[in-house]
């Protein structure tokens, strides 16, 4: 992990100083302009992901993403969950939280893996939760935000029924006024249920696969860690409008017995990417 945390402090390092050439001039709206106006921002795309959590295999899917704010309340899809800060943002802190619900995909459907797909398909889980944080903005120019945020999120879908933890760090600066990039770092802990209906395999599952994957048994704890990067480029000459182009990249490495399971172990692989890349328009 630690060549990933020095290459994640490398990026910031490297945003920061392109943070605090960003002009400063009369022509650019005051931060306190871009704080509180109202937008909204959608992108479609195509995006690169594992088969399923702990897979080597890799397929195509479409990608699409809204974040935006109306009236002091601001609203983002991360992944496949939307979040709602309800808190209107303050001038130079502001504190974050609001409701998240999404859905979980994992091992919903056609597996690559011939010896993984024999085991019974796993049902959509759907989780709701909630989020809470702080950011702390204008710390190298005065546009960006240093966020700290922990979100909750429970599986109400008689899925995996259990409790995801996130602890996250997220910084964000434009590099000039038509380039915008951010970084995040974090980490997702879970229950016991989870560690089981996704990574356990039971003796009946083993027998399924003629013994191709031993039985054992997954406990809860710290699942992973993960980092990504996201840089949007304004096709507009201005990000605060128009159309724009955005790509991503987030790498995730599974920790304890979810490494150890024989579904990862011995058919797939601990660290898994996730890019894309796609259009994007601003209201």
């Amino acid at each position: 992990m630690l060549r990933y945390a020095t290459a994640a402090a490398a990026l910031l390092a490297a945003a920061t100083a392109s943070a605090q050439d960003v002009p400063a001039s009369s022509e650019l709206p005051s931060a306190e302009e871009v704080s509180s106006r109202n937008y909204i921002t959608v992108g479609l795309g195509v995006g690169m992901t594992a088969d399923y959590e702990g897979s080597d295999n890799y397929r195509i899917i479409p990608a699409g993403a809204i974040r935006g704010k109306q009236g002091g309340i601001s609203f983002a899809t991360r992944g496949l969950n939307l979040y709602v800060d309800l808190v209107p943002d303050g001038d130079k802190i502001g504190i974050d939280a609001g409701p998240i619900a999404g859905v979980r995909l994992n091992r919903t459907g056609k597996i690559k893996d011939d010896i993984v797909d024999l085991l019974p398909e796993r049902n959509t889980a759907i989780e709701v939760g909630g989020f809470a944080g702080v950011s702390f903005k204008g710390l190298t120019n005065p546009y960006d935000s240093l966020g700290l945020r922990l979100d909750v999120v429970h599986d109400v879908a008689n899925a995996h029924e259990s409790t995801v933890i996130s602890p996250n760090i997220d910084f964000s600066t434009p590099l000039s006024r038509t380039t915008y990039a951010s970084l995040s770092l974090g980490a997702d802990f879970v229950g016991d249920k989870y560690a089981e209906y996704y990574f356990s395999v039971s003796p009946a599952e083993s027998l399924l696969t003629a013994g191709a994957l031993p039985v054992f048994e997954a406990d809860g704890g710290m699942k992973s860690w993960k980092i990504g990067l996201l840089v949007n480029q304004s096709l507009s000459g201005d990000l605060r409008r128009g159309f724009s182009l955005f790509g991503l990249a987030n790498y995730s490495k599974l920790l304890g017995d979810f490494k150890d399971s024989p579904i990862v172990d011995l058919r797939g692989s601990s660290g898994q990417w996730l890019v894309g890349a796609g259009v994007g328009y601003t209201f």
